[in-house]
């Protein structure tokens, strides 16, 4: 048996986080940048409980509320200025995977000078102080050393990766997903299934990352009913949270497959949200790959309470709703832009060109 494991990040999971954990945020810095977007954080009350603990710790703030979805280039360029001109000296990232990825890039280039033009070419090897507040339950980026950002001239999103990346300090308080919608719940929490299940499939897999895997994909299938009917309680939202942290905890080490490199197409071209994209194409993926490796995926549909890839499809069709429609013209597109993608070659059933396109005909049923 042989792995490697590495997971920097501090870790803690309660009812009340901020208030209650708010010494751990005094060794990070004296003035914080807080990177969100322009509502959530303020409407959850997220935002109410940081800004108290750094009163109650003397530490002060500069908020950066301008984070989009799929934050781009120019977005974290203008978040590092505002963190040099405002003279923060740490960096706290409240909200889902956009402000955290934000957060990080804004953090890195706070203190490393790469032009924009090289800012996917790697290099980094300093940030500052960060601490990751989660606001949904999706994308682990908590505890990963990735920042996923808009790559306007690759026509994609490409990841920053490095282990300066990953966050000090994650404070997860699933109260904050309460007044989640339906949407952004399911969209998130099958973000982080993808994951999981992308996390088995990986070349970079090992026992540890298995194990983590199968218990966050058990995790999820156990609540996907409670999902579609729209009943969770605070007890599974906290599951869920726990369930997309071992996601990101995953990842940190196998990286993802074909899945997100066919889905950032989608996210880029047609707008649809990360999570949704993914889970459009999850069980075409693990049906391809059942055809030479089913020792792998039997596992995954087991932990999930399902015994075939058909069932995986109903269960997330139920999820999703309609697929979004789709020309012959931008899957060919797609598929191009895909294969070049460095996910590609960590799948364990490496897919062609030509697998591509029939993977995305057949989860958009066109054939």
């Amino acid at each position: 048996m042989k792995f490697n494991f590495f997971v920097p990040t501090k870790i803690i999971m309660d009812d009340g986080c901020i208030t209650k954990n708010a010494d751990s945020l005094k060794p990070l810095g004296k003035k914080a940048l807080v990177v969100t977007g322009a509502r959530s954080a303020k409407a959850n009350g997220s935002l109410d409980a940081l800004c108290g603990a750094l009163i109650a710790n003397g530490q002060t703030w500069e908020i950066f509320d301008r984070v989009m979805s799929n934050p781009t280039v120019d977005c974290v360029y203008e978040g590092a200025a505002l963190a040099r001109s405002s003279g923060a000296d740490f960096v706290v990232a409240i909200g889902g995977g956009s402000p955290m990825d934000a957060a990080k890039a804004i953090a890195m280039l706070a203190c490393t000078d790469i032009s924009k033009e090289q800012i996917f070419g790697g290099g980094y090897d300093k940030r500052l102080p960060l601490c990751c507040i989660p606001t949904t339950a999706g994308t682990g980026s908590e505890v990963t050393q990735y920042a996923i950002l808009t790559n306007d001239a690759a026509q994609t999103k490409t990841s920053l990766a490095s282990p300066a990346l990953f966050p000090d300090l994650a404070l997860l308080d699933s109260g904050y997903l309460e007044g989640l919608s339906k949407s952004v719940m399911t969209n998130t929490v099958i973000d982080a299934f993808s994951h999981a299940v992308e996390g088995f499939l990986a070349n970079r897999a090992n026992v540890l990352t298995d194990a983590l895997a199968l218990e966050a994909i058990s995790v999820i299938g156990g609540l996907f009913s409670a999902l579609a009917e729209w009943r969770l309680t605070a007890e599974d939202r906290a599951k869920l949270l726990y369930a997309s942290t071992l996601g990101g905890m995953v990842i940190a080490h196998t990286g993802t497959t074909a899945v997100h490199s066919m889905g950032y197409s989608l996210t880029y071209f047609k707008d649809i949200d990360h999570g949704r994209a993914n889970g459009l194409l999850l069980a075409e993926f693990l049906a391809f790959t059942a055809q030479q490796r089913p020792d792998r995926v039997t596992p995954i549909l087991s932990a999930a309470g399902l015994d075939t890839t058909a069932d995986m499809k109903r269960v997330l069709a139920r999820l999703l709703g309609n697929c979004e429609v789709f020309t012959d013209e931008e899957i060919e597109k797609y598929a191009v832009i895909g294969i070049k993608a460095k996910n590609i070659a960590n799948c364990i059933v490496k897919p062609s060109e030509e697998d591509l396109k029939e993977l995305y005909r057949l989860s958009f049923g066109l054939k």
